[in-house]
């Protein structure tokens, strides 16, 4: 949790607000990711055909204007292909936990989503009822103006309170990559991982951008092994897919997830899920 001593302060390589413990050793920026370069596992097995993929996807249906009838769907398909879970929004889980009660599909949630910009407190509240409701897993936004104004303690207070409030649901946290630098985006794995997050998470899909190779890459390189990744917005194929695995992700975000595993191409917008 936050309250771990963790603290912010001026790193060794001269960067204001690098993430430390009550030792000093630094969390955050070109030290972080070294040290988590050193720890990233060699033993993930690449998938060898679009089939295999399937256990890796959070089949999605986020938009606002999703129906009942998507849902169900969406359901169907992810207990047909063998998803990891369905990612849908709150107003949904209670359905969605129905739906796929007895099966090895479970239910995500977002949260604070898209923007990020709600209060840690209605975050904490969202993703609390969320899980009440039937929700295993918790996807939230985090606060993307207090990282980039440097107020770090609130980034950490954030993510923070959602991980205590979702508990024992892991909680992956979005970074929205295409809007940060990449110190930024290595300060924000760090502080994910102090708060106790279980994933970092590339992108909503609606922020104008969504996962790269590089993104991945650089996260994996920061949190080693102690997190997962996860990359999300923009994989429309088994192609895109497995380069994301290769480069370090545990789980991907999609759409077009039954395309992806049974080798077909989708149409949809690139940059969105």
């Amino acid at each position: 949790m936050a309250s771990e001593g963790a603290s912010l302060q001026r790193g060794p390589h001269g960067c204001v607000g690098c993430p430390t413990n009550a030792t000093g050793a630094e969390f955050g920026c070109k030290g972080m990711a070294t040290l988590g370069a050193t720890r990233i596992g060699t033993c993930q097995r690449q998938p060898e055909r679009p089939a295999e993929i399937a256990p890796y996807i959070d089949h999605t249906l986020l938009k606002p204007e999703a129906t009942k009838d998507e849902v169900i769907v969406l359901c169907r398909e992810a207990k047909e292909h063998g998803f990891a879970s369905v990612c849908v929004n709150a107003s949904w889980v209670r359905l969605a936990s129905g739906l796929l009660r007895g099966s090895r599909v479970k239910v995500c949630v977002v949260v604070g989503f898209p923007l990020g910009a709600m209060s840690a407190s209605a975050k904490a509240y969202e993703a609390r009822d969320a899980v009440r409701q039937g929700a295993q897993e918790v996807d939230m936004v985090l606060n993307i103006g207090a990282l980039k104004s440097k107020i770090y303690e609130d980034v950490l207070d954030d993510i923070a309170k959602v991980v205590q409030a979702a508990s024992p649901a892991p909680v992956k946290v979005i970074l929205e990559t295409s809007k940060l630098t990449e110190h930024e985006k290595v300060i924000a794995c760090s502080l994910s991982r102090i708060a106790g997050a279980a994933f970092v998470k590339t992108s909503t899909g609606f922020g104008g951008g969504g996962a790269t190779v590089a993104d991945v890459t650089l996260m994996k390189s920061v949190v080693g092994d102690e997190l997962e990744v996860k990359a999300s917005g923009g994989i429309r194929s088994s192609e895109d897919a497995m380069a994301m695995i290769a480069a370090g992700a545990t789980r991907l975000g999609a759409s077009a997830s039954v395309a992806i595993v049974t080798g077909q191409k989708s149409l949809k917008k690139p940059g969105s899920y």
